[in-house]
């Protein structure tokens, strides 16, 4: 996990399993409240630590959230790896990561929000360590998606007639966007609906 610097233990250093589950928890309190909303309190209370622990692993409240956006980043992605295996063409990979988002809009998951998003919105205008985070996990998604519509032009499960860059980000837009509106709360079916009607950007 990026700038967490856990490989090897001090003494009252929290146990590296330790760590990943108290940020686990700061991403909840993260996510619900804004960088802002949430105070070293919460922190302390949510992630189970002492004072003196949360600053043994950590510089400050920056640092906390900074480990936080890395941890969930990292979680997420490996949860959307394990769909996308089961994706055989580059428009099956495009599906599975349009569900991958549109079922994360919905229920408690939809409700919460989404840590990066919120980062971007909230840090990223004044914070130039949280816009690198934010720029480059957007740049990979791009790059990930615009990666799928090519091989799926390789394949012919994608229209040879399509710009790649083009639809590329109107799917990341989507996928931003449907996070965002999960936050009033939105039916699974709808959701998945809204997905597959994007696939025609791909014919």
């Amino acid at each position: 996990m990026p700038d967490i610097a856990t490989s090897s233990r001090t003494a009252g250093r929290p146990r590296e399993f330790e760590i990943a589950t108290a940020l686990d928890a700061a991403i909840v309190v993260f996510t619900e409240r804004g960088y802002h909303g949430t105070s070293i309190t919460d922190l302390k209370a949510c992630m189970g630590l002492t004072a003196g622990s949360i600053y043994k692993a950590f510089k400050d409240k920056k640092a906390i959230f900074l480990a936080a956006f890395d941890r969930y980043k990292q979680v997420r992605a490996a949860l959307l790896a394990e769909k996308l295996a089961e994706a055989s063409t580059g428009r099956a990979q495009v599906q599975a990561i349009l569900h991958f988002y549109a079922d994360a809009a919905c229920g408690e998951t939809g409700r919460r929000g989404c840590l990066a998003i919120g980062a971007a919105v909230e840090l990223a205008l004044f914070d130039e360590e949280v816009a690198a985070r934010v720029a480059r996990s957007h740049a990979a998604l791009l790059a990930e998606i615009e990666g799928f519509i090519v091989k799926g032009q390789a394949d012919g499960s994608v229209s040879g007639r399509v710009d790649p860059q083009a639809a590329a980000l109107s799917i990341f837009s989507f996928l931003q966007g449907i996070r965002i509106a999960g936050k009033s709360g939105q039916d699974p079916g709808r959701t998945r609906a809204s997905a597959d009607a994007l696939l025609a950007l791909l014919d």
